[in-house]
């Protein structure tokens, strides 16, 4: 049964589990990739109540999910993208498929960069998440305005066009995926929306949502999250989570944000239950 979006975003049947992931973009080698696996890992056996997932680049997953061992662990792999196609003529493309035989269990799609250095468009943000779903893999679709459009006056319109592209043309709607609000002005830039911001745009996605089978989907906040900001966005209703970049390569920057996200989940006794229930 779907339920109504409420003013502040937090609607849907039972609170959603939070989700801290981390995007690497493309750094690293294999020792700091070790490096920071192992990292990820104690934070997350410290946090059960969380989701943790980490998305190294594509020559980096073998080495990544041997250090996280069983994907059924306390932390997730998840790659950068994925090529709508299954198979092709595609230099440098990677299928759903190929994710999964690394232990991938989630996949970005329409990350901000993407759309910008790959002219990745809505419909091309569509088929590479049509694609994740039907190969298994869990996308966190991501969206967002830039700077112009913020100024304009467009914010809203551009979320909805970007949500609304993706899945109104799934077969299951807004079921199996997350969504990741990245305003496209704070990425890499150091500067954050504010809270008040961010519970605006979180409830004009999860409005979208809710109407489209997608109470479940989690909605993240992503651009320059910091241990000294992400307290101030999960505090905020209908923010699930956080997809971060910069600081998921500092270990111990990243502990402390599965640590924030631990500390919001134990204020909400009814996560604490739901997170019981699944792992019962």
């Amino acid at each position: 049964m779907s339920s109504s979006a409420s003013p502040d975003g937090a609607s849907g049947p039972a609170p959603r589990r939070p989700l801290v992931a981390g995007n690497w973009k493309m750094n690293g080698d294999r020792v700091l990739a070790r490096h920071l696996a192992d990292a990820a890992l104690s934070a997350a056996r410290a946090a059960p109540d969380v989701d943790v997932a980490v998305f190294p680049p594509y020559p980096l997953l073998p080495f990544v999910a041997e250090a996280l061992g069983s994907p059924a662990g306390p932390v997730a792999l998840g790659g950068q993208a994925c090529h709508p196609d299954a198979v092709g003529a595609h230099t440098a493309g990677v299928s759903a498929s190929m994710l999964i035989e690394t232990g991938c269990t989630f996949v970005l799609c329409g990350h901000s960069e993407m759309r910008r250095e790959s002219a990745q468009d809505d419909e091309g943000v569509r088929g590479s998440a049509a694609a994740a779903l039907a190969a298994g893999l869990r996308p966190i679709v991501c969206v967002g305005e830039t700077q112009a459009e913020r100024d304009g006056g467009f914010a809203r319109a551009v979320l909805e066009r970007q949500v609304s592209a993706v899945i109104g043309r799934l077969p299951r709607g807004g079921d199996g995926l997350d969504i990741a609000y990245e305003p496209v002005w704070a990425i890499g830039t150091g500067r954050t929306a504010t809270p008040e911001q961010a519970r605006e745009a979180h409830g004009w996605v999860r409005a979208l949502l809710d109407r489209a089978n997608g109470e479940r989907a989690r909605i993240l906040y992503g651009g320059s999250v910091h241990p000294a900001n992400i307290g101030g966005f999960l505090s905020v209703p209908g923010v699930d989570g956080v997809l971060v970049g910069g600081q998921s390569l500092d270990p111990a920057a990243f502990t402390s944000l599965v640590e924030a996200a631990r500390d919001a989940a134990a204020r909400n006794p009814a996560a604490r239950n739901t997170a019981a229930r699944r792992r019962s």
